[in-house]
């Protein structure tokens, strides 16, 4: 494996390793560029994974502190915990479900299909579906999406046979496994889903694509890519004329080192990479770096979730098979009449027995809360995405008090839900009951959102650089050689699981920023 000089300053340093990050760097070292990917956490390989949910948290959480605020129920529930991502080589795409959904056309072009809404900062995109095509299309294939390339969708758990025959009694059509990054038949070096179960503690089959395990290791053979785990960034830092030069990270030992660069991208998940920009202030810089516009950490967004588990009379046993392998995607649509705009999905979704009793209900005790986990072998369930709505006051912005083991502000997370999300997580309550009522449930739970895993926006794209950070290839407005590679750049949420579009979103960037270097221009 290639190792890089800290002084060398013609390697593309990126910091984060998941579903941007990951990409990105094995995409540039196949074109022949160098590149150090600094990790904040270690490196836990397929055999190392914990089929057990809290000793799994243990292992891979980002676990650091950071605090909330705002009228959403985690800054009440899970105060310290805003987001449920992963701090180890790899990022989220260890822990991700796999669901591999496009944006619609009308996704890219919110503020043109919505209109104005009051408390919203709603923009479009400075990219179309028609631009992202053929770069969804390379991303399907580098991940070995089910239902794309001629891949068989994978089979149905008995979670999805509950899910679907209570759909389809509704008259919901396209009703199926989903489009899922987790291979049906051995595929890329990989062997097919075993149906294990454990999702979100790591593939322990290797089914499931993951930077970790299939960019990652095809960088490394190519010789220009070395990746450095436990490497946590503390600042970016630029020369005289505003352009950067390089990270400052403490390394495995504690010690702080300066890797130089030609260029940065931050791919560090929507909390991370603000809160390194922010942190990354300066003279010539007093609010944080590629903040001309006021916009870094602004329009937080986190999907419209909850959830709906229901019991039944008979034995369900949801938690066996694939996670999210099961979709209903008819509410996907922009339908005003429902009383709002956007659309949401409709996708399985199984908690092992100790995190159902830790969010079914945070805090809730006594007989109606215990009688539901005694119902646990009979219960099925499902998880609502929708589109949430941007907001410049929901954002990450740097604690005033609260700091980080290497004495850094940690980020602090305010969201409220516009009007627009109450009204559609209503809706997807209502509509989650009715598909299980269709078939006989006995209960159903409408569930609160758990900490945000779908954390978006915060470094948006936009075509005018005063209203957002990055241009429509991910590069800083105002540092040429600053991109940022991760679901912080989207404009806007949609109704689908992010991953397949910061893919890619980052293979897109790779080849614009070859091209760049290669002009001289960065």
């Amino acid at each position: 494996m290639a190792t890089f000089d800290l002084n060398d300053d013609g390697v593309v340093c990126i910091v984060g390793s998941g579903a941007g990050g990951g990409t990105l760097g094995n995409e540039l070292a196949q074109k022949g560029i160098k590149v150090v990917i600094l990790e904040a956490g270690g490196r836990h390989e397929i055999p190392d994974f914990i089929n057990d949910e809290w000793a799994s948290f243990g292992q891979l959480a980002w676990k650091d502190m950071r605090t909330t605020s705002g009228t959403w129920r985690v800054a009440h529930d899970f105060p310290n915990l805003p987001a449920w991502i992963v701090k180890s080589v790899g990022g989220s795409t260890v822990h991700w479900a796999g669901a591999s959904l496009r944006f619609q056309e009308y996704e890219f072009k919110a503020r043109s299909t919505y209109g104005a809404m009051a408390g919203a900062s709603l923009l479009d995109w400075p990219i179309t579906l028609a631009e992202m095509a053929p770069w969804y299309a390379k991303a399907e294939d580098k991940m070995g999406t089910t239902g794309t390339n001629d891949i068989p969708r994978l089979p149905g758990n008995n979670n999805f046979k509950v899910l679907e025959a209570g759909a389809r009694k509704l008259g919901y059509k396209e009703v199926h496994t989903g489009n899922m990054s987790i291979n049906s038949q051995p595929r890329d070096g990989r062997g097919a889903c075993q149906q294990i179960g454990f999702c979100f503690q790591g593939c322990k089959s290797g089914g499931k694509w993951s930077t970790l395990y299939s960019e990652i290791p095809k960088g490394e053979t190519t010789g220009n890519l070395e990746v450095r785990p436990n490497a946590m960034a503390l600042r970016i830092e630029h020369d005289v004329h505003g352009k950067v030069t390089g990270v400052v990270y403490v390394d495995a030992n504690g010690k702080h080192q300066r890797q130089k660069a030609r260029v940065v991208a931050v791919a560090g998940n929507s909390l991370e990479s603000p809160r390194l920009l922010l942190n990354s202030e300066s003279a010539r810089f007093p609010n944080g770096l590629a903040n001309g516009s006021g916009q870094v950490g602004c329009n937080y967004m986190r999907h419209t979730t909850g959830s709906v588990y229901a019991v039944f009379d008979k034995p369900v046993h949801m938690y066996r098979g694939t996670t999210m392998a099961g979709i209903v995607r008819d509410e996907a649509r922009n339908d005003p009449k429902r009383g709002f705009v956007g659309g949401y999905e409709l996708e399985t979704l199984s908690l092992g027995l100790p995190f159902m009793a830790a969010f079914l209900n945070p805090g809730a005790w006594g007989r109606s809360f215990t009688s539901a986990i005694d119902d646990y072998a009979n219960m099925a369930g499902l998880w609502i995405v929708g589109e949430d709505m941007p907001r410049e006051q929901n954002r990450v912005t740097l604690d005033p008090k609260a700091k980080d083991a290497n004495g850094m502000p940690v980020a602090s997370v305010h969201f409220d839900d516009h009007e627009n999300d109450e009204k559609m997580r209503d809706h997807a309550y209502r509509q989650g009951a009715a598909i299980y009522d269709a078939v006989g449930a006995v209960r159903t739970f409408p569930t609160p959102p758990y900490p945000s895993t779908h954390n978006l926006g915060t470094n948006r794209m936009s075509a005018n650089p005063r209203d957002g950070v990055v241009n429509k290839w991910g590069q800083s407005h105002d540092i040429k050689n600053l991109f940022v590679s991760d679901g912080s750049q989207f404009t806007s949420g949609g109704a689908c699981n992010p991953t397949l579009t910061i893919v890619a979103l980052a293979i897109r960037q790779a080849d614009a920023m070859a091209g760049m270097m290669g002009r001289k221009e960065i």
